[in-house]
């Protein structure tokens, strides 16, 4: 068992709720009436067409924008500030510090004494162990978004928010870290963001799809078995058909 499931394993992750929640921007409303409860330890996977505003719901729960009406916080009642790791879309790695410094950068930033020894676990188990010292113009696309998803497995945080990590993977790349993410949020409270049904299928428990004109969240899909599933999984099938569906009837 890994340090961080030892670690996450000894205090049960709060939950998030989502209540209420709305965004507009002017006289435009992006999306109204959001309610959602992410259970403690729970993977959802949340899909949608561009634009609809998963991001900017992501970015709410995270802290890192304000709502026009709602409220999210913690199941346990508390404020999830200082709970959560987030991953957004773009990498964001500081071009003048290696892959090691920029996935303890988190430490370096508090102060902290930077764990070493769990940093190049993470680089060994998403492949860039031989690229530790390596700067940031030096890795490929793919090499970049690695080293961002190790960099948020690095906090070790009870609540991750994810926004599209994998999209810049290949395809083999992409299976191995998807269950490398399953691994290690086995103990958190997760949210990510996906336009790859497959690819949700594989890692949620639940899915959800946000869409309209104000947005609204449709009810969950609950998928049986724990991820990470198998691609050829007869429930993982249902469910993407099921998915392509609903994402094609509201496109």
């Amino acid at each position: 068992m890994s340090a961080a499931v030892e670690t996450s394993a000894l205090l049960k992750p709060p939950g998030i709720v989502v209540k209420d929640l709305a965004l507009r921007f002017g006289q435009q409303t992006i999306f109204e009436h959001l309610n959602v409860e992410i259970k403690s330890g729970e993977f959802i996977a949340l899909l949608g067409a561009s634009g609809v505003g998963k991001s900017s719901l992501l970015k709410i729960i995270a802290g890192l924008a304000k709502p026009s009406a709602g409220t999210v916080i913690g199941s346990d009642g508390k404020s999830l500030s200082g709970r959560i790791a987030y991953m957004g879309q773009q990498d964001l790695l500081f071009p003048w510090l290696n892959v090691r410094e920029n996935v303890t950068v988190g430490a370096r930033m508090r102060g902290e004494k930077a764990d070493a020894a769990w940093a190049d676990h993470l680089l060994e188990q998403v492949g860039l162990n031989a690229r530790a010292t390596a700067l940031p113009a030096a890795l490929s696309g793919g090499m970049r978004q690695r080293a961002a998803i190790a960099r948020t497995l690095y906090e070790r945080r009870p609540i991750v928010l994810m926004d599209e990590p994998f999209s810049a993977l290949d395809a083999l790349t992409r299976a191995k870290i998807q269950d490398l993410a399953a691994e290690l949020l086995v103990n958190c409270t997760a949210l990510l963001i996906t336009h790859d049904p497959l690819e949700a299928c594989r890692l949620g428990h639940h899915l959800v799809v946000l869409s309209g004109h104000p947005a609204r969240l449709g009810a969950p899909i609950t998928i049986s078995g724990l991820p990470p599933r198998a691609p050829d999984n007869p429930e993982v099938l249902k469910s993407q058909g099921q998915l392509m569906r609903l994402l094609t009837e509201h496109e």
